[in-house]
């Protein structure tokens, strides 16, 4: 059943597609093609190829230009690589090294692995003198909170 519906269903969407890659004819009339949409239509312009949202107003029908994101992400891209360049001729004329040219530890040099250091007596006393101090602050709030208790009712 699905390797009989697959073939359909890849027929139907390269048929539907197949409106929008039509080139149109050089008449203002089929300038523009249209999609339905949930909210309206899609207006493909023939000659730019800019793809608009029209939709139903109070005033009558607007249509809005979709932001060309492709066009949007390429100049962010060549932004970056003049960026990229800049600070690449700033590092070699600072005689630094390039990031990508850092060469790692060969891998003979052996690590010192990581030794665990356990605290000796002297820093075990100050703990469990802190924590004496800390209990005993508690156990004094809770008396007094119990006498306060106490004496209201």
């Amino acid at each position: 059943m699905i390797r009989i519906a697959l073939p359909a269903v890849v027929a139907l969407t390269l048929a539907g597609s197949a409106t929008w890659a039509q080139t149109p004819p050089d008449s203002d009339d089929a300038r523009y093609s249209f999609s339905r949409v949930d909210d309206g239509y899609l207006r493909l312009d023939g000659r730019t190829g800019q793809v608009s949202i029209c939709t139903r107003r109070s005033a009558g029908w607007a249509c809005q230009v979709v932001p060309d994101e492709r066009g949007t992400l390429e100049a962010e891209i060549a932004r970056l690589q003049g960026e990229n360049a800049t600070l690449k001729r700033e590092l070699i004329a600072r005689n630094l090294p390039l990031p990508g040219t850092v060469k790692p530890e060969p891998p003979s040099a052996k690590r010192e692995e990581p030794r665990l250091q356990l605290p000796d007596d002297a820093e075990l006393n100050k703990v469990m003198t802190f924590m004496e101090k800390v209990w005993r602050r508690l156990v004094e709030m809770i008396v007094t909170l119990q006498r306060d208790i106490r004496n209201k009712t």
